[in-house]
């Protein structure tokens, strides 16, 4: 029936019925155009073409604040009509945003809330303009978060949370709006859920919970938000969240554990949660899912680990909790996401000498890294474990640790690390291969050969587009390897004078100092 009204010329004479002054007639026109755009594209474009949304749109902001029966009807007649109008149809949402809808939606919510089936279809509306980007910044302009919050707290049935839920989901991907559903006290009607439903097995209430805990610790992912309910570590929502991270129940100690990793996220948060036992309370967790346990909660909790390890004052408390050694339980994990934050709460753990050394030394460690770097269907594991393999040497600075890294093969891996495309792991591995090299250079000189290391060098010396420091490092590491007769003889055999001699004009000073001399050792030693 919709093409044919469409052929018929129908559209048109439709959308000049909307300037009608008759109720009844937009009513029935209302329906009419709403049905005509109901999954048609035709139907839509012809709409478009004719006017009728901004028609539409003017209409329900001059009826907005009339709340007789009759009216209300109209209202929701309208908005059906927008909802066929540009439903799964990002253009002609996008259309709708810029003639200004979601400021009248937001206020027709406020005025008609006690209307279920206008609010249902404010609701609706919401939940798709809010997939679109752009829609964002226009909510975020309105008091929907207030609304929203205020419409919550007067549901009791669970289809009806749902509604809003689905709504405030995307909404709160902004920060802006975050930290306004954050004032209009929504996390609090989340912890009242939370608390209701936790110990429900029915199906609706599990849902519940788990929608409410997500949506708490989405709430936390916005700086101002998560500073607003930290309150010092002395808030009443930072409190309760700590309480999840003992429960029976699996999504509270996963909620509980992303939103401590959360409230990690800066020094001063993290050297409170840790001086106040938060670790201990970690490793409890983790301890819970050594054997089969659950993947996400293991992958929270580390998380969690690792950022609090960032201040360098919690290094060493951390340290002494034992955190390691809980850490170390799950290298036998063959999920790649545990892997990745494992491994990055133990590069975070190690600034200190003999932290370092303990790790380095530890044979079964090594060698998974040894195995991790080769995951190259996990580029973060895969990069995560050379940054170790390469921190492990650089902040031990131990003979016994360079050892147990050739014997488990690793070598090779750290000279395929300095050819990264990323420079901080670049130069993390050229400063690892020059204590290599200056410290047990004879114990790791065929690896250094077979893995073609000085060839590699030479490359990055030759190209333009390395960095200052990464020059400046492998000329420290060309003077380092002068110790090995056969590398030696690669250097000289690889006309290396040629390329250090044009750095000596290099525009930064130390890399033209490191040239000439690294140019006097090679021109002495040849």
């Amino acid at each position: 029936m919709r093409i044919p009204c469409v052929d018929a010329g129908l559209i048109s004479p439709l959308v000049q019925l909307l300037n009608s002054k008759d109720q009844e007639v937009l009513l029935q026109t209302g329906r009419a155009l709403g049905n005509i755009c109901y999954d048609s594209h035709e139907g839509r474009s012809a709409v478009d073409q004719a006017g009728g949304a901004q028609i539409v749109i003017d209409h329900l902001r001059s009826l907005c604040s009339i709340t007789d029966p009759a009216n209300e009807k109209l209202l929701t007649v309208f908005c059906g009509m927008l909802m066929n109008y540009s439903n799964e149809n990002d253009s002609l949402q996008a259309q709708l945003i810029n003639m200004g809808v979601i400021p009248t939606l937001v206020k027709l919510l406020g005025i008609h809330c006690q209307n279920a089936a206008l609010t249902e279809m404010c609701l609706v509306a919401f939940g798709n303009l809010a997939e679109l980007e752009s829609s964002k910044e226009q909510f975020a302009s309105t008091n929907i978060a207030e609304e929203l919050v205020k419409l919550f707290k007067k549901q009791i049935e669970h289809d009806k949370r749902e509604m809003i839920f689905e709504v405030l989901a995307p909404l709160a991907e902004n920060d802006a709006i975050k930290l306004q559903l954050v004032e209009a006290g929504l996390v609090e009607c989340l912890l009242e859920i939370v608390q209701q439903k936790v110990d429900s097995d029915k199906e609706d209430d599990i849902a519940e919970l788990k929608t409410a805990s997500d949506l708490m610790v989405l709430l936390l992912l916005g700086d101002e938000s998560m500073q607003k309910l930290f309150e010092g570590g002395k808030g009443n929502v930072f409190q309760r969240v700590l309480s999840w991270i003992p429960s029976n129940n699996h999504q509270l100690q996963l909620a509980g554990a992303l939103a401590i990793a959360n409230f990690a996220r800066n020094d001063g948060n993290c050297i409170h949660m840790v001086d106040n036992g938060i670790v201990e309370k970690l490793m409890d967790l983790l301890g819970r899912h050594v054997e089969e346990g659950n993947v996400t909660v293991q992958h929270a909790a580390l998380s969690a680990l690792r950022n609090l390890a960032i201040p360098v004052v919690n290094k060493a408390k951390m340290l002494s909790a034992g955190v390691t050694e809980a850490v170390l339980k799950f290298l036998k994990s063959e999920m790649p996401p545990v892997q990745f934050k494992l491994l990055g709460t133990l590069r975070m753990l190690i600034d200190a000498q003999e932290a370092a050394e303990q790790l380095g030394k530890n044979v079964k460690l090594v060698e998974r890294l040894v195995e991790w770097c080769e995951a190259k269907d996990h580029a973060g594991v895969m990069g995560e474990s050379n940054r170790l393999l390469s921190a492990l040497i650089r902040h031990s600075k131990s003979k016994d640790v360079i050892k147990t890294i050739v014997q488990s093969g690793g070598i090779k891996h750290l000279v395929t690390m300095a050819t990264s495309e990323h420079v901080i792991m670049q130069n993390e591995a050229l400063v690892a291969l020059a204590l290599i090299a200056a410290l047990e250079l004879g114990t790791a000189e065929k690896d250094l050969e077979s893995a073609k290391l000085v060839q590699i060098l030479h490359k990055l010396l030759a190209d333009e587009r390395s960095a200052p420091e990464i020059k400046y490092n492998s000329m420290v590491l060309i003077c380092a390897l002068m110790g090995s007769e056969s590398l030696h003889k690669e250097v000289q055999d690889l006309a290396f004078l040629d390329v250090i001699s044009k750095l000596r004009s290099h525009e930064n000073k130390s890399v033209a100092q490191q040239a000439s001399l690294t140019e006097q050792r090679l021109t002495v030693e040849s």
